[in-house]
């Protein structure tokens, strides 16, 4: 026969410690434990034996005495008697059982009313009542429903859940479930104890996989009897002792695979003794069973690095089963270094999850970890490595100071010297405020967390192979987007991606211009096609003109002679003055036809820049050349000397 032991079995952390705590105080004399430390007499005995007394009610708590509070917790009013009695109180109440006590006062506090989902009659509950004035038990929905149908309104007031740590979780669930469609005003804490869901988890994967299975522990505890109920839903043969000295060993003979669980108040030594008696292969048992034995008491010491599974996220923190004595538990403000990311994004129910520890608490029997100092660590490694393999890493720009830029890599301050910024001198810094930006490491020292980085050697290697791929693509014709870089007096140089062409001013537009700045500025982006270019020399030269728009067949698709049409004056001249009709097409308008009148000069009349209507008179196709006159919108009659078209 095989048989399979539930690796969580027996005392859960909160009760280990309340023993653990009652052998302590108790070899440096009497003490008195308030109600049964735990649902199993074998364990009360042995402390009894030791030298403790176990008392029913604090009244019976001699003065100045000392009293150990188990695992379950008590109402207010308890302390308030061992107080009375100058007691000294050791409470060894479940961190998971405080924090509920801490949630209901909190609800109260807020006019709200608690609702506590589990057994009326349990400690637990007891002492959760004890802490609310205005609470109520429910076992389950269908008695919560009863409720919300004999008390008109009650699906409108405030109501807290929260839940016995030894619920069921499918009860709770459905609680919730159900609550959420019909209750207009309340809030719900799952206070399940991730102990008590992977025992059951682990309990209802061991019984579908075996043929039989034994509950060890007291049917007096609630955690034992769900831990019988769910396996008896998964296998035929289920049997419940406190013991095992019980148990016919008879019975097993049939069975190939035997699994055995225990409840949260037995403790290992138990569970062992009855491995044992069942296991045909007792030193294979025994070895497997004293490894899951060490590796739960396994020591941790701050700054240790370690992997858990996150059991439960709350609105505080997220809870991580270790695997060793006591539950890990990250509060939100450890798990990262940046404000805006979300609990969902970084941490998952089932999944793994790296952290370090910060704190091990015997007191609350927790391991206290954080997930953004473990980040921490590994992100300075990775900025020290980064210098040694010269790897480009991602920061943002937070601010500028008087020496360059600080950037934000990985959560680590870079300082980057103005000269290290990639802009050149005297450019404005501050515009980088907020960017994201690559870089590399040059300089780290962790000691004095002091960081040192460069833009410019990304910049330049980066725009080097830009520019060793587009030297080896370049071919007349290709098209590029690219960014004025600057102007000069003949044209603007363009960056097209690692090397700068230059657009000369006859092509940056059809119309006449007399600087670049009139149609470009710098930084503006510009799309562009090669004219031509020398590899040797470095040199591309570069057009932006839309060639398939030719000026001249826009012009004689649009007008003809006899058309009357807006044009800008562009130059004036002694004989005259030249107006552009179209981008890239201007007219001639002869001095004589610049007015009904004489003129002595075209000044006198028009200027450079204004916008005239005029009519087109002649049109030289040959020479692509168009007359123009202003004359002739004035006089009714037709124009009788017409002059010449001219240059």
């Amino acid at each position: 026969m095989i048989v399979k032991v539930a690796k969580s079995a027996g005392f859960c952390y909160g009760v280990r410690r309340a023993v653990e705590m009652a052998e302590q105080a108790t070899s440096q004399g009497p003490v008195f434990l308030l109600g049964h430390i735990t649902h199993n007499d074998h364990v009360i005995r042995k402390l009894e034996g030791m030298g403790s007394v176990t008392i029913s009610s604090p009244e019976e708590a001699p003065e100045g005495s000392t009293v150990l509070i188990r695992a379950h917790g008590e109402p207010d009013g308890t302390y308030q008697v061992l107080e009375g009695h100058r007691c000294k109180i050791l409470d060894a109440t479940c961190p998971n059982v405080t924090r509920i006590h801490d949630i209901v006062r909190e609800a109260e506090d807020k006019g709200r009313i608690p609702v506590i989902v589990g057994e009326a009659d349990h400690p637990e509950i007891l002492g959760i009542l004890g802490c609310t004035r205005w609470g109520m038990v429910v076992s389950g929905w269908e008695e919560l429903e009863q409720i919300l149908q004999k008390v008109p309104g009650f699906t409108g007031k405030p109501l807290t859940f929260v839940s016995q740590t030894t619920a069921i979780l499918a009860n709770w669930e459905k609680i919730v479930e159900n609550a959420k469609k019909v209750c207009t005003n309340a809030e719900f804490f799952d206070t399940i104890c991730n102990a008590t869901s992977k025992r059951q988890s682990e309990a209802l994967e061991l019984a579908a996989q075996c043929d039989a299975v034994i509950v060890i522990g007291d049917p007096k505890s609630s955690n034992t009897r769900r831990l019988t109920q769910l396996c008896a839903g998964e296998c035929p043969v289920v049997i419940q002792t406190e013991r095992g000295t019980d148990i016919d060993q008879e019975q097993f003979h049939q069975i190939d695979t035997l699994g055995i669980t225990a409840g949260a108040s037995t403790p290992e030594w138990i569970i062992k003794e009855v491995s044992n008696k069942m296991s045909d292969e007792v030193m294979e048992i025994e070895q497997s069973f004293a490894e899951m034995l060490e590796e739960s008491f396994k020591i941790l010491n701050t700054g240790d690095r370690v992997t858990g599974t996150v059991a439960a996220i709350t609105p505080t923190e997220v809870q991580v089963e270790l695997g060793v004595k006591y539950p890990g538990t990250i509060p939100l403000s450890e798990l990262s270094d940046d404000p805006d990311v979300k609990v969902e994004d970084i941490a998952k129910v089932g999944e793994e999850i790296e952290a370090i520890v910060m704190l091990v608490s015997d007191r609350d029997c927790v391991v206290k970890l954080s997930k953004k100092r473990l980040d921490a660590d590994k992100n300075w490694e990775t900025v020290e490595n980064a210098v040694e393999n010269k790897d480009v890493l991602e920061g943002i720009i937070t601010e500028e100071n008087k020496g360059g830029l600080v950037a934000n890599v990985k959560g680590i301050r870079v300082f980057i010297p103005a000269s290290q910024s990639g802009k050149p001198r005297g450019a404005n810094l501050s515009e980088m405020v907020k960017t994201r930006v690559q870089l590399r490491i040059t300089e780290v020292n962790r000691a004095r967390r002091r960081v040192v980085g460069s833009i410019r050697a990304v910049a330049a290697e980066v725009r080097a192979a830009a520019a060793a791929e587009i030297w080896n693509n370049i071919e007349v014709g290709k098209r590029y987007s690219g960014t004025v870089k600057s102007l000069t007096s003949y044209g603007a140089f363009v960056d097209i991606g690692g090397v700068d062409g230059m657009v000369h001013i006859s092509e940056l537009s059809w119309s006449r211009i007399k600087t670049p700045a009139e149609v470009v500025s710098v930084g503006d982006p510009i799309d562009v096609y090669v004219i031509s270019f020398d590899p040797e020399k470095k040199k591309i030269s570069l057009g932006v003109k839309d060639h398939s728009q030719e000026p001249w067949t826009v012009f004689t698709e649009k007008y003809s002679v006899g058309d009357v049409a807006p044009v800008r004056v562009v130059k004036l001249m002694t004989f005259g003055a030249f107006a552009e009709i179209v981008p890239g097409v201007d007219g001639l308008i002869h001095i004589s036809q610049l007015a009904d009148h004489r003129v002595e000069k075209p000044g006198d009349v028009v200027s450079e820049g204004e916008t005239v209507d005029a009519k087109i008179t002649a049109i030289d196709e040959e020479n692509k050349k168009v007359s123009l006159s202003i004359r002739a919108l004035a006089e009714s009659a037709p124009v009788d000397d017409e002059e010449p078209v001219e240059e």
